[in-house]
């Protein structure tokens, strides 16, 4: 079984849009599994209005969630996303140290970037593969590429780029994604392109032992403080 954690320090960055729509691209192909630590309990609320039985909502809490992840192991999810608060926290920490990796949807703005670092030190600290996903662009944005070469400095980017569409917001209104919404739309086409890519990075990553912890020091956090991002400019 994989696990996803879908986190980013900076609120807006659309962590849970982007969990529930690879959630169900993924659950095409499999058992699939959702969690969310969130306190805002956005994506629990996106779940509620589902009327699709896929992908599952799994009820768990951070407390045991080494245990609930191997229960869901046992019941035959092969793949669980999770999404976090908008936030560097204990928790976090402890979502990204269960995960095998580590997705980070970053707009493409200054601000957005100038706080990914902190995210990436979390996941760098406990040794987990990363991928940034730049959510929400402009199309033919000069900022766009900036962003994905100023990211690329810090590890892999995905290729796939989701673009600000009105249709990605309005599909999660009553529990659905573009994918049932729009299903041949431009956006349903970058979520199902971007899984392809998701799903081969899972199938390349290493099998693990265990849902092993990482050490935590006094704040709760990791010793090294990552740089900023910079190298991008707010021109369009």
């Amino acid at each position: 079984m994989r696990v996803v954690a879908v986190t980013s320090q900076k609120g807006g960055s659309g962590k849970t849009t982007l969990s529930g729509h690879l959630a169900v691209a993924a659950a095409a192909a499999g058992p699939v599994a959702l969690i969310d630590t969130d306190p805002q309990g956005s994506l629990t609320a996106w779940w509620n209005e589902r009327i699709s039985k896929t992908p599952v909502f799994a009820q768990a809490s951070l407390a045991s969630l080494g245990d609930d992840l191997a229960h869901l192991k046992e019941q035959g999810f092969k793949l669980v996303f999770i999404d976090t608060p908008p936030a560097i926290t204990r928790a976090n920490q402890l979502v990204i140290s269960k995960a095998d990796l580590v997705i980070i949807p970053t707009r493409p703005s200054p601000h957005d970037l100038r706080a990914v670092g902190a995210t990436i030190d979390m996941a760098e600290k406990a040794d987990k593969a990363m991928l940034f996903v730049i959510n929400g662009a402009t199309v033919r944005a000069k900022l766009t590429g900036e962003a994905a070469i100023a990211l690329s400095q810090h590890g892999t980017v995905a290729p796939t780029i989701l673009h600000n569409r009105q249709d990605f917001v309005a599909s999660m209104i009553d529990g659905r994604t573009v994918l049932e919404t729009h299903p041949s739309g431009k956006s349903a086409k970058e979520v199902k392109t971007l899984w392809a890519y998701v799903e081969d990075r899972l199938r390349r990553l290493p099998v693990k032992a265990s849902f092993k912890t990482v050490p935590l020091n006094k704040a709760g956090f990791g010793n090294r403080t990552h740089p900023p991002i910079d190298g991008v400019h707010a021109s369009q």
